[in-house]
């Protein structure tokens, strides 16, 4: 049931964006890419949601647009939890030891993650200049690990606040955040997946 719901809202949001640009035949080949690109994603309605907000920077048919697109999301959604999770430890004037080591340990790891998905935005620009197989494959192959390493570090998060001691609101807000940019980074893994496969099977 919940895999025909989803189909269901992905079809309904991309008829949405589909007549909403059927004035520009553009837009609209543009509307169908995305959405057809997404359902290789673990979360397509998020994906053809996000992607769909920034338009704009992907040309149509462009899998490294549309890759490199999802990355950047991604980063500026991780900087934002890591910041929203490091103010929240200002604003509360106490925490239960528990909390703040599991705190403590999510500014952490969101900070790595943050680190990595940099680090993947660059190396995949580089891979799209890539002129030999070897070359391309290799940074894939380094964007494919980062990615994957940065979405680990935000499941990481999550992990400290486990078990009933730690229910209550602190945890709520956290786990909000951070589950959707997990999403988010999977999303992105997907798509980048995607474009290192489509694209190595053009070399010779």
């Amino acid at each position: 049931m919940e895999t025909k719901n989803t189909i269901f809202l992905v079809l309904f949001l991309s008829t949405t964006i589909l007549q909403s640009s059927s004035a520009t035949p553009n837009r609209s080949e543009l509307g169908r890419f995305i959405v057809t690109s997404c359902q290789s994603t673990r979360y397509p309605l998020l994906c053809v949601h996000t992607l769909s907000a920034y338009a704009t920077m992907i040309r149509h048919k462009n899998d490294q647009d549309l890759a490199q697109t999802a990355l950047t999301i991604s980063l500026s959604r991780a900087r934002s939890v890591a910041i929203f999770v490091v103010k929240l430890t200002k604003q509360t004037p106490s925490f239960k030891r528990r909390e703040y080591l599991a705190i403590k340990d999510c500014i952490e790891v969101l900070g790595n993650s943050v680190d990595r998905l940099v680090q993947s935005v660059k190396e995949l620009g580089r891979a799209g200049h890539a002129v030999a197989s070897e070359d391309f494959m290799w940074k894939m192959s380094n964007v494919q690990t980062w990615v994957s390493a940065a979405l680990t570090d935000e499941t990481t998060c999550l992990d400290g606040f486990s078990g009933r001691a730690m229910e209550g609101k602190v945890k709520k807000l956290i786990r909000l955040k951070v589950v959707h940019v997990a999403q988010v980074t999977s999303n992105a893994l997907a798509l980048v997946n995607h474009f290192a496969e489509k694209r190595s099977a053009k070399f010779p």
